[in-house]
């Protein structure tokens, strides 16, 4: 009895005299992301780690490209009626399975750590829950995870987390989420969370240099666009002198994409998308993936309300590793024309300057407006604030045919080249009063009509209507950047009214109109304007005004290809450029 009493109380003795039991105290929940916009996980991201500023918080990116090419386009897809394909289209990316597609995959994923917790017992669980939780997902050990067992807490877990869209609306969803680490141990939880953003998509400048220049051509076969002589009529084709001054212009840069069997004509690269970037850090830098912007035009095909097939064949030809695909479709047709405002050639960027250092998205409207929900997509992703001008006095009604971002020896480094129609007119003047009267402009071309200088001459009220329009456009955008008038480069353009619209048009091709090769080389469409001493005087004047920016001009020949249809050099291409600096720092 003695015996039992003395171990009772040397028990009692030795219970109050240790510690707790290790998991007698609450487990101290730790996650970890690249708070401190690093690429790496440490200590130094611990501070701030709930909360998300432009200066501090961890990013991840929208993963919406196609690593492993699993996602096929089949050819009856590329014409099909409807909307159905488009969703299907869509619908199909790297974030739109449960795993990872290969080491590519696993790369765009943002990393996270749940740091070790050694004292756990063996009946210890955790959980990574997201909120809002249909935004993105979490990895572990290649595999998505929402439990986490007593042994991955007690070593430590690496996870990654993939995005699975992007900001369409702030409203909605404001591109931020927050990431929760649940511990519990013998009854006992603890938490720990982070806040992070999703990546916004970054539309790229004209100064950026062009990685990759696409344009559209015909689909196979032989017909009046053949590029092999002799050519019907003893005419070159539409498509083959496009080509091969395109392909002098951009050299190996070039990349020709493939019509549609039935709307193979609709090749309007610039209008069926816009070229965006989505990009987080990374160790030395940043993670960058595109992701291409598909324009919001919907038309009524035989009755059906169907997305603009030409759209489908980005996700056939460009979607792939480290390429994405954004869309956001009305249901119906825009009413009239403004459906024409709904394509990329009526967004461009404004390159940075003071007090935006990102730049500004810079879109036309005004009586016609672009669709709502495609302009916000746009508009909406937070860094580059959009800048609006009144385009809707032209017929196509895009901002890229009035105005063009050009490299400048001023503080900023940029200024616009801006079509000129007084200055069209002033030449044309000149040739008049040097007796060039009768010379026929567009007279090397096979063009239906052959104006005289002498009659346009006879048609400046519309011209002067263009012009008083333009004067409008860089009221603002002059107000707006802090540029003077004496900067700008005034390329001629002579404008007429297209009949029964009561709408404007450029009936010179649009120099302004062209593509941006690198901050230095600019292809422009050849304006087939009148001469004085062998010279083609719109050629000479866009020439000199280019040069005295250090720009050179390469002339390609879209008159057939492209100026006939109501665009020119900068519609029928596009660029997928490199350059972009961290949206972040």
């Amino acid at each position: 009895m003695r015996r039992w009493t003395a171990g009772l109380a040397a028990a009692t003795l030795l219970t109050t005299a240790l510690p707790a039991p290790a998991w007698a105290s609450p487990a101290a929940a730790h996650l970890t992301a690249d708070v401190n916009r690093d690429g790496l996980l440490t200590t130094a991201d611990d501070a701030g780690r709930d909360t998300w500023t432009d200066h501090r918080g961890a990013i991840f990116l929208p993963n919406l490209d196609d690593d492993a090419r699993r996602c096929t386009v089949s050819p009856t897809d590329l014409d099909a009626p409807g909307r159905a394909v488009d969703d299907k289209l869509a619908a199909c990316n790297d974030a739109a399975d449960e795993r990872i597609n290969g080491p590519r995959d696993a790369a765009d994923l943002a990393p996270l750590k749940v740091d070790a917790l050694r004292n756990l017992s063996a009946m210890a669980s955790g959980s990574v829950t997201i909120s809002p939780a249909d935004k993105a997902r979490v990895f572990a050990d290649g595999k998505p995870v929402g439990t986490l067992t007593a042994a991955q807490l007690r070593r430590g877990v690496r996870l990654g987390l993939e995005g699975r869209d992007i900001v369409r609306d702030p409203t909605r969803w404001d591109g931020q989420i927050t990431v929760t680490l649940t511990v519990t141990d013998h009854g006992r939880t603890s938490t720990d969370a982070v806040r992070m953003r999703v990546a916004p998509l970054m539309l790229q400048n004209d100064l950026q240099p062009a990685r990759t220049v696409l344009a559209g051509r015909p689909n196979d076969g032989p017909g009046w666009w053949d590029d092999t002589p002799p050519y019907p009529d003893g005419v070159p084709g539409e498509w083959t002198p496009f080509a091969l001054s395109l392909r002098a212009a951009a050299g190996a840069r070039l990349k020709f994409v493939t019509g549609t069997p039935q709307g193979w004509k609709d090749m309007w690269l610039q209008d069926t998308f816009e070229p965006a970037t989505a990009s987080m850090p990374a160790v030395g830098g940043q993670h960058t993936m595109r992701m291409l912007i598909r324009s919001g035009n919907v038309w009524d095909i035989d009755g059906v309300a169907t997305p603009r097939p030409a759209g489908r064949l980005i996700f056939r030809d460009l979607r792939g590793p480290d390429v994405g695909v954004v869309q956001e479709l009305a249901a119906k047709p825009s009413p009239g024309l403004d459906d024409l405002l709904n394509m990329g050639g009526n967004l461009e960027t404004l390159p940075p300057y003071a007090g935006y250092p990102q730049g500004r998205v810079l879109y036309g409207a005004g009586a016609r407006r672009p669709d709502p929900a495609y302009l916000k997509l746009v508009t909406s992703q937070g860094y580059q604030p959009p800048l609006a001008v009144d385009t809707s006095w032209l017929m196509v009604g895009h901002v890229d045919e009035t105005t063009h971002v050009v490299r400048a020896n001023n503080a900023r480094g940029w200024t616009l080249a801006v079509a000129d129609p007084r200055l069209a007119a002033k030449l044309l003047r000149d040739v008049q009063q040097r007796g060039g009267g009768n010379q026929r402009l567009f007279a090397d071309t096979n063009a239906k009509s052959k104006p005289t200088v002498d009659s346009l001459l006879t048609k400046l009220a519309d011209n002067e209507a263009a012009a008083q329009h333009i004067d409008e456009q860089l009221a603002i955008l002059l107000k707006a950047t802090g540029l003077r008038a004496d900067e700008l480069v005034r390329l001629p353009v002579f404008f007429d009214r297209v009949p029964g619209y009561g709408l404007l048009k450029a009936l010179t091709p649009g120099l302004v109109n062209g593509l941006s090769i690198t901050d230095r080389q600019f292809a422009a469409p050849d304006p087939h304007g009148p001469r004085l001493d062998g010279q083609d005087v719109f050629r000479q004047a866009a020439e000199r005004a280019l040069a005295r920016n250090g720009v050179r001009v390469h002339w390609v020949e879209n008159f057939f290809w492209s100026h006939l249809g109501g665009g020119e050099v900068h519609c029928a291409t596009n660029a997928l450029r490199d350059g972009a600096t961290p949206w972040w720092s």
